[in-house]
């Protein structure tokens, strides 16, 4: 317990207990006359705190509620969470968090925690950190986000700080990272939302994005500042937009400890999916036609990562790019198209491959026969009857995963692809789905949820302090959970549910512990992979 009195020590997150201090705690820390008399265990405190979010009907309103507990009692926060984690991941992070992003500054009460960093201002980066760290410990990971791509709903400014905070809730939900070694960040660069700059109530710059040689000289600042403080530290990049997410990791990636969720994270979960789909189709990973339908940041770096699981299991560098289908605006995109990121003319397909132009959905599906398709576009309902019958035309097991966040963003329904596909289909999607039930089958559909990955790499890094994250760690993690699933059943999920975080963080954190060590970037010295990792892992429990 630090040395916080009274009010002090009930208003600090980190150390309050409410009910559950004791009487002699009482005694000791000047508390008699600041809490009711009863004495309950934190066992009490959960059973009347869920039973109060069960009754609150609206999703948003619960999140609301969940981050205000957040504010004043960390542990029990954790311990609610994790005492109900299907049924509150949902509330705290993806879908919900969306809503909570967009009403940000009409919801605004405290930071919790946050750091928030404008590029107006580069010279108060340091002082603002060191400021931030007064309740904190070691800071082994920071999740820092500018909100320009937040999830699929796009440019929300200073409202993306929710992401970087639900994040690193996420992490310690999922791994045990401890809460005190960890620090939200945003990076305020202003905003292109018209509506945030013609909304009075907006809180953060109210002027349009700081882009160019002003920005990445802030990132670079952040970088080296951050680095400075804490010299092992990950830095996780998180919802960047397309056009900075990518040249910031691979201006980075090499020379310190970091990865970007969104252009990594999902693409690891991809290939997770894949090597369970290998499985059931009996159809090598090396050996699947991959169309992507939505070529930005999550959608190139969905296929990146497949593209390393190819060469990694024998194919070359142009046999695995030529099994590669990116969709965007533009259709199929071609290399004589112009405006094409970096990421896309990786993929690009050879001009005059198709005798025409091809933009429709189920068309490109007939002309490429794909075995598998993944939906990273935020383009609602694009993949339609036609194109599951199109899947289906070719190929006996077909790959659908519409994976898109948040739900109403989603590319098809589960149940629609099972029955268009007459049970075929193979699904995963982004968000939550119940169970199918079609023709006597119960299809339990697995969601491409990042948390059963990317706490579980963090976990691991932290563990290892590792100099770098590299592909073999990512392949590692990816590899990971694959113990977890049965997929000898017909209507077996695809990946493991997300009631089982916490062993899917433990095996994944081992893997990228091992791969480490194996490539020899640990810093920290390490004979059991296992125990190290569990040695790391923090309960909510009240001390």
């Amino acid at each position: 317990m630090p040395n916080l009195m009274g009010q002090d020590l009930l208003r600090n997150p980190f150390f309050n207990k409410g009910t559950a201090f004791t009487k002699d705690e009482r005694e000791k820390y000047d508390l008699v006359g600041f809490l009711p008399d009863a004495v309950r265990t934190i066992d009490e405190q959960e059973k009347i705190t869920y039973e109060k979010i069960v009754s609150i009907q609206d999703n948003l309103e619960k999140h609301l509620f969940l981050m205000n507990l957040y504010d004043t009692n960390r542990t029990l926060f954790y311990y609610v969470i994790g005492k109900h984690v299907t049924e509150f991941l949902p509330i705290i992070y993806t879908p919900t968090i969306g809503d909570a992003v967009i009403n940000y500054s009409k919801n605004f009460d405290t930071p919790k925690d946050a750091v928030f960093l404008s590029v107006d201002n580069p010279g108060n980066i340091r002082n603002s950190i060191e400021t931030a760290l007064k309740d904190l410990d070691e800071i082994k990971l920071i999740v820092v986000t500018d909100g320009e791509g937040v999830l699929g709903i796009g440019d929300w400014g200073v409202h993306g700080v929710d992401i970087s905070i639900g994040k690193l809730a996420v992490y310690t939900v999922a791994a045990g990272v401890n809460p005190k070694n960890v620090l939200p960040v945003v990076i305020d660069a202003g905003t292109n939302n018209e509506k945030l700059l013609n909304d009075p109530l907006y809180i953060g710059n109210k002027h349009n994005r700081i882009t160019g040689k002003i920005y990445d000289d802030f990132i670079d600042q952040f970088v080296k500042i951050s680095l400075d403080l804490f010299p092992e530290v990950l830095i996780h990049w998180e919802d960047f937009g397309r056009g900075n997410a990518r040249k910031i990791l691979e201006k980075y990636r090499k020379d310190i400890c970091t990865f970007n969720d969104d252009i990594q994270g999902t693409g690891v979960m991809m290939v997770s999916a894949m090597n369970a789909i290998a499985k059931v189709t009996k159809i090598p990973v090396k050996d699947h036609i991959v169309l992507v339908f939505g070529g930005g940041t999550a959608g190139v770096g969905v296929s990146d990562q497949i593209f390393l699981e190819k060469v990694k299991n024998g194919l070359t560098e142009n046999e695995a790019k030529a099994q590669f289908y990116l969709v965007d605006r533009q259709g199929l995109l071609t290399q004589d198209m112009d405006g094409l990121t970096e990421g896309q003319k990786k993929y690009a397909r050879p001009s005059g491959e198709f005798k025409n132009p091809l933009k429709d959905l189920a068309e490109i599906v007939d002309a490429v026969k794909p075995t598998v398709l993944i939906g990273t576009s935020g383009v609602h309902g694009a993949f339609t009857k036609k194109v599951v019958k199109n899947m289906c035309k070719s190929t006996e097991r077909p790959a659908i995963m519409p994976i898109s966040n948040p739900t109403k963003l989603c590319e098809a329904t589960a149940e629609d692809v099972i029955k268009w596909s007459d049970g075929k289909a193979l699904v995963v999607t982004g968000s939550p789905s119940d169970p199918v039930e079609y023709k006597g089958v119960t299809y339990t559909i697995g969601q491409a949820n990042n948390a059963l990955l990317y706490p579980g790499l963090g976990l691991g890094i932290i563990v290892a302090k590792s100099k770098v994250v590299t592909d073999g760690m990512l392949s590692a993690a990816a590899n990971g959970i694959a113990s977890l699933q049965d997929l000898s059943k017909l209507g077996a999920p695809i990946l493991p549910p997300v009631s089982m975080l916490k062993e899917s963080s433990k095996l994944v954190a081992t893997a990228v512990v091992t791969q480490a060590i194996k490539e020899g970037i640990n810093r920290n010295p390490i004979e059991d992979p296992e125990k190290a990792v569990e040695n790391e892992i923090w309960e909510p429990y009240y001390i």
